[in-house]
C-alpha cells in the first residue's frame, strides 16, 4: 500500500496525456486538477504524520523509471503535434499542461534523482533538467543552496517581504550565475580549464543549444517559441516552490564566515497527504534538508518544522497575490 500511494503520479502523466491530446476543456485537464481539485482536497483532508518504514525501496525506484520515459514521450508528442493546434484556448490549455509536466517531472523529479549518488541516476536527472533548459540547477541546488539555504548568499532563499515576481528575477539569474562560479571554483582547484569540456556548465550549454538548434529545424520557429514558452512555465514553477520551501526563513550568522547550522525551523514543510505522495514527498523539506542522500519514501514529518497551513499547490497560488501571501506568511515566521 506504501508503494501504492506514490503510484497517484501516474496521474499527472495520465490528465497530461488527455490535456496534450485533447481539444478546449480537455486540455486544461491537467491544470484544473493540479491547481482545483489538489488544494480543495488538501484545505479538506488533515495533514497526515504518517512515513513509511520500509527499506526495500527496488519499487519506489522503479515508479521514477516509469514515469521518466513516459514524461520524455509525452515530451516528445507535444513537440511533434503543437504546431498542429491553430485554437488559441486549445493551444494555451496545452502549453500549460507541458509546461506543468516539465515542472514536476522535467525538474522537481529530476531533483530527487540529482542528490543520488548512482551514476545512472544523475545521468537520468540531468537529461530531464535539459528538457526545460534548466540543467544547471543540478549544480547550483546540490553544491550551491544545500550548503548556503537560509543565507543572503543562496539565491533561492526567498528574503521576507520579497514578492515572488522579484524573486522570479532574482533566483533565475543570480542561480544560473553562481553555478557557473562554482564550476570555475572546482575546476580552479584541480588545475583545468574553464573554456573546456571539463567545465560542466560548458557542456550543458552545448547540448541545450543543440536541443534548441534541432527543435527549431524539426518543427520551425513557431514550435520553437511555444517550447520556450513551455520550459519558462516549468521553471517558474520550480522557482515559486523554491520561493515557498524557505520564504522569510534565514539562519544567524555565528561569525564572518559562517553561520549556524541548518535546523528544521529552516524549511516551511507541508505534511498534506494527496501533494506529499504527487511530489515524491517535496513538502517533506526539512528532513531533505537535514540529510539529502535519503530517498523520497524515507523522509519524515518533523516537530520542530515551520509548518505551512496548506499543501504547495494551494500556496503556490497564494503568492501569487503578494498581499494576501505576506499578511499569512508573516505572522507564521518565527
Amino acid at each position: 500500500m506504501s508503494v501504492l500511494k506514490y503510484c497517484t503520479s501516474f496521474v499527472f502523466i495520465f490528465l497530461g496525456y488527455l490535456s496534450l491530446t485533447g481539444t478546449g476543456i480537455e486540455t486544461y485537464y491537467l491544470l484544473i486538477f493540479s491547481f482545483v481539485c489538489i488544494p480543495l482536497f488538501e484545505l479538506v483532508l488533515p495533514p497526515s504524520k504518517s512515513s513509511n518504514s520500509s527499506k526495500n525501496l527496488v519499487l519506489y525506484d522503479v515508479i521514477l523509471y516509469l514515469l521518466a520515459p513516459l514524461y520524455i514521450a509525452l515530451f516528445v508528442y507535444f513537440l511533434i503535434t503543437i504546431g498542429e493546434e491553430h485554437n488559441t484556448a486549445s493551444l494555451i490549455g496545452k502549453i500549460t499542461a507541458m509546461g506543468l509536466l516539465c515542472g514536476i517531472f522535467g525538474i522537481n523529479m529530476a531533483h530527487e534523482l540529482g542528490h543520488r549518488k548512482s551514476k545512472f541516476d544523475q545521468f537520468l536527472a540531468q537529461l530531464l533538467l535539459s528538457t526545460t533548459q534548466y540543467t544547471h540547477f543540478f549544480i547550483e541546488h546540490n553544491r550551491g543552496h544545500h550548503k548556503r539555504v537560509g543565507t543572503l548568499e543562496d539565491p533561492a532563499t526567498a528574503r521576507k517581504g520579497e514578492t515572488v515576481y522579484g524573486f522570479w528575477v532574482r533566483v533565475i539569474t543570480q542561480s544560473y550565475m553562481s553555478a557557473w562560479h562554482l564550476e570555475k571554483s572546482r575546476l580552479n582547484r584541480l588545475g583545468g580549464n574553464t573554456w573546456s569540456m571539463q567545465n560542466a556548465m560548458v557542456r550543458y550549454a552545448l547540448i541545450q543549444v543543440c536541443l534548441i538548434v534541432v527543435v527549431g529545424i524539426a518543427f520551425g520557429i513557431s514550435v520553437l517559441g511555444i517550447y520556450a514558452v513551455t520550459s519558462l512555465f516549468g521553471i517558474l514553477l520550480l522557482e515559486t516552490i523554491n520561493y515557498i520551501e524557505h520564504y522569510g526563513l534565514t539562519r544567524k550568522k555565528i561569525s564572518n564566515a559562517s553561520y549556524e547550522r541548518v535546523q528544521d525551523i529552516h524549511s516551511w514543510n507541508a505534511d498534506h497527504l494527496l501533494g506529499r505522495t504527487l511530489l515524491f514527498e517535496l513538502t517533506r523539506h526539512s528532513h531533505h534538508h537535514a540529510n539529502s542522500l535519503i530517498k523520497y519514501p524515507l523522509l519524515e514529518s518533523r516537530e520542530e518544522a515551520s509548518q505551512l497551513p496548506s499543501g504547495y499547490p494551494g500556496m503556490m497560488l497564494l503568492s501569487l497575490i503578494p498581499p494576501l501571501w505576506f499578511k499569512v506568511m508573516h505572522k507564521r515566521l518565527p
